[in-house]
């Protein structure tokens, strides 16, 4: 069974044309440029992976390494242990590599939001938000994994709306994604934030469309 999360279906088509047209509105009214991306997870996690891998073939060597005295009368040594956890470490690590929400139960909150801010970071230059003419470029970063979201802003934003408030937009839509209504959430915010473009960055004549509007998606860490 594939435990990854299959960001493609995340939203299925009716609620990924809601988010395109929620977003084509917004912009209509200012010259802010707000993006969506979409990530299946922000990060490998190969430390996790490597740990649980080392936990779990160390627990059932264990328990055989017992189990084996009891039945069989062989002496519970080292010698027995170490070649079972050395046997079972590959087939441990396979499953943490394969099933990714176990390697979450051994990552702290601070790494996960490290990942998330990181790989928002990095989306925010690959998928071009930061060529916008007048550097008003919004993305909004969607990691399922973690079930976090991070919103960055171009310069020309941020020098108006500060990170306090654009977390605010975040939690949102974070919020929404724990709850199973996540296409919901995320066009409240935009729909909010695009309250506060308008104020700040009005629409202006010539003003032309330079991201799509359309859910974008990260498979980079797949």
């Amino acid at each position: 069974m594939n435990h990854r999360v299959k960001i493609d279906t995340y939203f299925n088509e009716k609620e990924k044309e809601k988010i395109k047209n929620t977003v084509a509105e917004v912009e209509k009214r200012t010259i802010g440029e707000i993006a969506v991306v979409v990530a299946g997870q922000s990060d490998l996690y190969m430390e996790a992976e490597m740990m649980g891998g080392v936990f779990l073939s160390s627990l059932i060597a264990f328990v055989l390494t017992l189990a084996a005295s009891k039945i069989w009368d062989i002496p519970a040594s080292l010698w027995v242990y170490i070649p079972l956890s050395f046997i079972f470490f590959f087939p441990s690590r396979f499953l943490f590599r394969n099933i990714p929400s176990l390697k979450l139960t051994l990552m702290g909150v601070h790494r996960k939001e490290q990942a998330v801010r990181e790989r928002a970071i990095h989306n925010f230059f690959d998928k071009g938000l930061y060529k916008t003419k007048k550097q008003t470029g919004v993305l909004f970063f969607l990691s399922l994994l973690e079930k976090k979201v991070w919103v960055l802003a171009d310069k020309g934003i941020f020098e108006k709306i500060d990170q306090e408030t654009l977390n605010r937009f975040a939690n949102i839509v974070s919020g929404g994604m724990k709850e199973g209504r996540a296409c919901d959430a995320l066009c409240q915010a935009v729909r909010e934030i695009g309250e506060a473009l308008t104020h700040h960055f009005p629409i202006t004549p010539g003003d032309t469309d330079e991201l799509p509007d359309g859910v974008m998606f990260d498979k980079g860490t797949q």
